[in-house]
């Protein structure tokens, strides 16, 4: 099934150069939901050679603000405002991690998000919750600079 995906939303990820730097590919967005996916390679590992966390953690933001701005046709960003997130296990050294978000609390200007990670086997690697606060998108912002 392919899905109609939001002008806001088509190239969600893109201009967020740390994100595509880490290779994070867009899977899709509605409704509330959205999902990302990351291959993993060696630069992902930390010291135990296994998913660093910081790679967990910014998936999982990733994600659950692209859940929140399927409910805002008006905003093009979500900045965070609050993330807890817990680690369940070690994400592995290979193959694909899944992260999904939802956002389950809309207000005018704060939407409230839960998001988790998961290895190509289902097995939960990490759950969070995240605060995020919508922004509308200045003429001119978020062309960062790409030397």
């Amino acid at each position: 099934m392919t899905e109609t995906i939001p002008d806001h939303l088509s190239a969600p990820l893109a201009g967020i150069v740390f994100i595509e730097n880490m290779g994070v590919q867009f899977v899709d967005a509605s409704n509330g939901h959205g999902r990302v996916k990351l291959e993993l390679e060696p630069r992902h590992l930390n010291s135990w050679g296994v998913v660093h966390g910081g790679v967990i953690m910014s998936l999982l933001d990733v994600v659950m603000s692209l859940a929140g701005r399927t409910l805002a046709t008006e905003a093009r960003a979500g900045v965070t405002v609050d993330m807890n997130t817990s680690f369940i296990q070690p994400g592995g050294r290979t193959g694909c991690l899944t992260a999904i978000g939802t956002a389950y609390h809309r207000t005018r200007t704060m939407v409230f998000c839960t998001g988790e990670v998961r290895d190509e086997q289902n097995n939960l690697i990490a759950k969070s919750m995240g605060t995020f606060k919508y922004l509308k998108r200045l003429e001119g912002t978020a062309k960062h600079l790409k030397a």
